[in-house]
C-alpha cells in the first residue's frame, strides 16, 4: 500500500510510549499497534485528530504517500 504510517517516528521524537499514547487518544493499545505496524486499512479522522493533538503534529507528519514502482 502506498500510504506509509510514520507514527512510530513521531512517537520517538515526542518520547511517548504506545500505552501512554493509546490512553491519551482513547484507543486500545492493540489498535494503536495496528496503526504503527502498517496493518490498518483505515483511520477515523477523530482518531487522527486526537493523535495529532497529543503528539503536537500535523497529519502529514504521520501519514506519507509513496507511489508504488
Amino acid at each position: 500500500m502506498p500510504i506509509i504510517v510514520n507514527l512510530d517516528v513521531m512517537m520517538a521524537k515526542r518520547k511517548i510510549g504506545s500505552g501512554e499514547l493509546a490512553e491519551r487518544v482513547g484507543i486500545t493499545p492493540a489498535n494503536l499497534s495496528i496503526l504503527k505496524n502498517q496493518k490498518a486499512r483505515a483511520v477515523r479522522f477523530s482518531t487522527l485528530e486526537a493523535i495529532c493533538r497529543e503528539l503536537n503534529c500535523q497529519p502529514g507528519d504521520i501519514l506519507e504517500y509513496r507511489p508504488e514502482d
